[in-house]
C-alpha cells in the first residue's frame, strides 16, 4: 500500500500542473477535497455508513476534527501559498522532512514507535537520499521577497502531515473508508470558505480542467486517503512517513517516462540511499514481512 502511494502521488505533481493551467491553486484544493469527500461518502455509505464501535470522548472527537483539518486542508492551502515564493526543490525536501517529524512524536505518543538509533540513522539516510534526488536547487534561493514566510509555510505542511498521522494512530477502533470520508469532509469546511476569502467565487473551467480535478478527486485524494488510513492504522505513522522518500523518485521517473525530462546523473545514487535508508529503519518490518511469506 505503501509503494501504491508513493506512485499515485509522485505521478499527482505532473497532473497538478495541467490543473492549474485552467484553475487557481486553493480552488484547486477545495475541488480535489471536496469531490473526495463526496466520492467516498458515497461509498461509505453503500457499505453500511458505521463510523465509530463506540460512542467517542470529547478528546477524541476534537482530535478528530484536528486530524480532518491536519491531514489535507491546511497543508494544502500552506502549499499553494508557500510554493509562490520558494523553489520546486525546496517544496521536496520539506515534504521528505515529515518522516523525520514523525519520528520523534511517535516516539513520546505512540507506543511501540521507539526512536532507536539504527531506526533514526536509516531515516536520515533517506531524507540525504532525497536531497541528493533533487540536487543543488535543494536550498537555493528562489530570490522572492516572501521566501522565508514561504519556507516556514512549506515545513508547517510537513508538520501538519506528521501530526495528523499521530492523532491518526491514536484514535479507536474505527471504518478506515468512514474515518477517510469524515475527514476529507473536515477538510472541504475549511478549505472552501478558505478558497473564498483569498480567490473570491470560483472560476470557470473547460472540460479538460474539470476531467483533471475529478481524476484528482478520486484517485490521488479519494482512493489514496483510504490506503493513508488503513496504513497509518495498521502499520503505525513511522511506517506510513516512508512513503515521502520514495514521492519524489517516482516524480522524477515520471516526469523522464511521460515528459521526456532528462535522467538526472545522481537517481542512481539517491535511489541507493532511500532504500538503504528504508531498509535499514524498518529492518524488523522487512524481515517479519519476509518470513511471512515462507511457506516453511
Amino acid at each position: 500500500m505503501v509503494a501504491t502511494l508513493a506512485f499515485v502521488w509522485g505521478g499527482t505533481f505532473l497532473v497538478t500542473e495541467l490543473a492549474l493551467e485552467g484553475i487557481t491553486p486553493f480552488w484547486l484544493a477545495a475541488s480535489r477535497i471536496g469531490f473526495g469527500a463526496v466520492v467516498t461518502w458515497l461509498i461509505w455509505q453503500r457499505l453500511g455508513g458505521r463510523l465509530f464501535d463506540a460512542p467517542l470522548t470529547f478528546a477524541q472527537g476534537i482530535a478528530l476534527l484536528a486530524v480532518g483539518a491536519l491531514s489535507s486542508a491546511v497543508p494544502f492551502m500552506l502549499l499553494a501559498w508557500g510554493q509562490q515564493y520558494v523553489t520546486a526543490g525546496f517544496a521536496g525536501v520539506s515534504m521528505a522532512s515529515a518522516t523525520l517529524i514523525v519520528l520523534p512524536l511517535a516516539h513520546f505518543f505512540v507506543p511501540g514507535e521507539r526512536m532507536t538509533t539504527r531506526r533514526s540513522l536509516g531515516f536520515v539516510i533517506g531524507f540525504v537520499g532525497v536531497v541528493v534526488l533533487i540536487g543543488a536547487q535543494a536550498f537555493e534561493s528562489s530570490g522572492a521577497a516572501l521566501e522565508l514566510p514561504g519556507r516556514f509555510a512549506c515545513i508547517g505542511a510537513a508538520c501538519c502531515y506528521a501530526t495528523s498521522s499521530i492523532l491518526m494512530r491514536r484514535l479507536p477502533s474505527v471504518d478506515p473508508i468512514g474515518l477517510s470520508c469524515v475527514l476529507l469532509a473536515i477538510g472541504a469546511t475549511v478549505v472552501i470558505p478558505a478558497a473564498l476569502i483569498v480567490e473570491g467565487p470560483p472560476p470557470s473551467i473547460d472540460m479538460r480542467t474539470l476531467a483533471i480535478l475529478a481524476f484528482l478527486g478520486l484517485i490521488p485524494t479519494a482512493a489514496a486517503n483510504v490506503l493513508r488510513v488503513m496504513v497509518v492504522r495498521s502499520a503505525g505513522p513511522v511506517f506510513m512517513s516512508l512513503v515521502n522518500y520514495q514521492v519524489p523518485v517516482w516524480s522524477v521517473l515520471l516526469g523522464v517516462l511521460i515528459l521526456s525530462e532528462p535522467l538526472p546523473p545522481s537517481l542512481l545514487w539517491a535511489m541507493l540511499l532511500i532504500l538503504a535508508g528504508v531498509g535499514l529503519s524498518q529492518y524488523g518490518a522487512l524481515k517479519r514481512l519476509f518470513r511471512g511469506s515462507d511457506p516453511s
